[in-house]
């Protein structure tokens, strides 16, 4: 007897469910699909225990004959696709006939079905076999009843998040279908309490209000384009109203939700300059497009496809967005819009006007114009220091020649995962002594130069100064509960329909980090005080930013919490590259860079400062000569 052997069907679509359905939402996202495909105005999800315990799917379709009911369990069915050459121009979202089969072997189905002409049929489904039927009322549309899900995959279950995290992901796919089909009707239900509801009037808008909020739906702009190939439409939300991640970017081809990297970068690059770097806009996008240009058969999940002219379709979203920003008043209408607000007492110094060159420094006059400067620390001084004249040349700035140069950007990624970082930080003191620097000059806004008997010294500003800016907010986060901040009008914080619920389950996590919060409504949330640490003006941006931490990852502590969001505030707070210092600035810089713990790298691992010794520079000069090379390779 030979050792390969036929699988069971049974175990072929368990192997196969493996692929398609990998949780709770996977059965809701094939079981809609099917619904939509059906012509249904009308469906009804309704949940309990987050799917794993019951999923009921009710439309209002086209629904089966007995023959069809029958037949759809089975593997490899499908009423949808009948030919290889139909493969490649696939309008349904189903067509694999994959769905069904794998979940019946992993689940104990009820399935009931009607066209509305002769009575309908009633099949209980359990391990892929039909154990039941008996006739029903002709009551037109099908309802799937899946019930005690992965019962006989038990390896499968342990894999399973908490209940808020499987009934978010459930969440999401309802509110995507409801975005991508604004004229069917969604009701969702989760043990009994209504969390999602569609008129299903065909209006987008207002389903994008039921997702985001009535206040965000608000700063919502339409926009369109086409060429011969493709037709763009959605909104995108004004450049004021940003998020942190790209999960606010829903994608839509031929109503099919997909992920496509290329298409969310166009969004971003439509709105050019207007948005702030490591920020990404709300937008709803649906492209039309030849079935033809489209390869939707690339995973079972049916989430990835291929797209023929990429780039022509690249240029169409960035135009379409470009035209819809430009125009627009984008001023924002209120303080609350600001992520930043004009400090008061700011530092102000002596603005450099210098004619020629001089190596004695001047005290400003009254008459000397000033300007207001940022300083690079929280310590607000009233007036600027007058340094006593020392051996240091003064920093020449030529303002009416500026110095042609590429772009500058800071070296590491500022999309850079800050809860990563915040496992990897270290914060140990460094035993060795930080060498006292004598500062001389700056070098293209970016980086100074100091000196000492021991050589040259070159520091980039940005990376020292998050480093001291990360030190500071490390002890005032680590406060937190102590002093509190109560707000005389609380913020108000909207969310998509998936994160709120996330972040219902994570409110004690919030309010042990110092933020008193609440739910206000289905997709509000109240923030009533906050840690007193959190500078005025800047409210609802930092806390939005500390949402977002809590929301990427379910595991996270109140230590890893405040160690991101130092790394986070220090990094955003920090001097840019091209931004030039006074003269006080920067060596006020060096003095605050002596008293840190670690000040040799950033809170990124990038190194702080270069030394160059004495004996670098001579080799750099050939005033020393490398006693291994020859005669001929130091002339060369």
């Amino acid at each position: 007897m030979g050792t390969i052997k036929e699988l069971s069907p049974l175990l072929t679509n368990q192997i196969a469910a493996g692929e398609v359905i990998e949780r709770p939402s996977s059965v809701v996202k094939e079981l809609l699909e099917n619904a939509i495909d059906a012509g249904s105005t009308r469906i009804e999800i309704d949940i309990e225990e987050s799917g794993l315990r019951k999923i009921r799917i009710q439309d209002n379709g086209i629904g089966m004959t007995k023959e069809d009911a029958r037949m759809s369990i089975k593997r490899h069915t499908t009423s949808k696709l009948y030919s290889p050459e139909q493969l490649f121009r696939i309008r349904t979202l189903g067509f694999r006939g994959e769905a069904l089969a794998s979940i019946t072997a992993v689940s104990k189905v009820t399935l009931t079905t009607s066209t509305g002409e002769d009575s309908g049929v009633e099949l209980k489904i359990e391990s892929g076999e039909i154990k039941e039927e008996k006739t029903v009322p002709p009551l037109k549309g099908t309802t799937f009843l899946v019930e005690d899900l992965f019962y006989n995959t038990p390896a499968r279950l342990k894999f399973v998040r908490t209940l808020q995290t499987e009934l978010a992901h459930i969440t999401d796919v309802v509110s995507k279908a409801s975005l991508s089909h604004p004229e069917i009707a969604f009701v969702l239900k989760n043990d009994g309490n209504l969390l999602l509801q569609t008129s299903g009037k065909g209006e987008l808008l207002q389903a994008v209000a039921g997702n985001i909020g009535p206040v965000n739906a608000r700063k919502m702009l339409p926009f369109s384009g086409e060429d011969e190939d493709f037709k763009v439409s959605g909104y995108t939300s004004l450049p004021e109203l940003t998020r942190s991640n790209r999960n606010y970017l829903s994608i839509f081809i031929n109503g099919r939700p997909i992920r496509n990297m290329a298409i969310a970068k166009a969004i971003t690059l439509g709105y050019g300059s207007t948005l702030m770097v490591g920020r990404f806009p709300i937008t709803i996008i649906s492209i039309e497009m030849d079935v033809q240009l489209v390869d939707v058969n690339v995973h079972p999940t049916k989430q990835e496809v291929r797209i023929s002219k990429e780039q022509e379709l690249s240029q169409v979203i960035q135009k379409a967005i470009r035209e819809a920003i430009q125009g627009v008043q984008r001023i924002p209408e209120s303080i609350e819009d600001l992520s930043f607000k004009r400090k008061e007492n700011r530092v102000e110094a002596p603005k450099p006007v210098q004619q020629t060159l001089e190596w004695q420094l001047k005290t400003p006059t009254p008459e000397t114009p000033r300007v207001e400067t940022p300083s690079y620390t929280e310590n607000v001084r009233e007036e600027v220091e007058v340094l006593p004249n020392d051996d240091t040349p003064v920093q020449v700035i030529n303002e009416a020649e500026p110095v042609e140069q590429e772009e500058l950007v800071d070296s590491h990624d500022e999309h850079a995962d800050y809860l990563k970082l915040a496992e990897k930080i270290d914060t140990q003191p460094f035993e060795k002594e930080f060498p006292e620097l004598h500062y001389f000059g700056q070098m293209h806004g970016t980086y100074l130069f100091a000196q000492n008997e021991k050589g040259l010294y070159m520091i980039d500003q940005h990376a020292a100064q998050e480093r001291i800016k990360y030190e500071q907010f490390k002890v005032e986060i680590g406060q937190v509960g102590r002093v509190s901040q109560p707000l005389m009008v609380p913020i108000l914080l909207e969310f998509s329909k998936k994160d709120s619920v996330k972040l219902e389950e994570r409110l004690s996590l919030v309010e042990e980090f110092g933020i008193e919060m609440e739910l206000f409504g289905q997709n509000t949330f109240q923030v009533q005080s906050h840690p007193a640490w959190i500078k005025k003006g800047q409210e609802k941006a930092i806390i939005e930013e500390i949402i977002d931490f809590i929301l990427a990852d379910e595991k996270i502590t109140v230590a890893k919490l405040r160690e991101a969001t130092a790394i986070m505030m220090s990094c955003k707070g920090s001097i840019k590259a091209n931004h030039h210092l006074s003269e006080w600035e920067a060596r006020q810089l060096l003095v605050d860079l002596a008293k840190c713990k670690n000040p040799y790298n950033c809170p990124h691992g990038r190194p702080v400062l270069v030394h160059l010794t004495n004996k670098d520079l001579e080799h750099l000069f050939k005033r020393i000569q490398d006693p291994h090379q020859s005669k001929r390779q130091q002339f060369e």
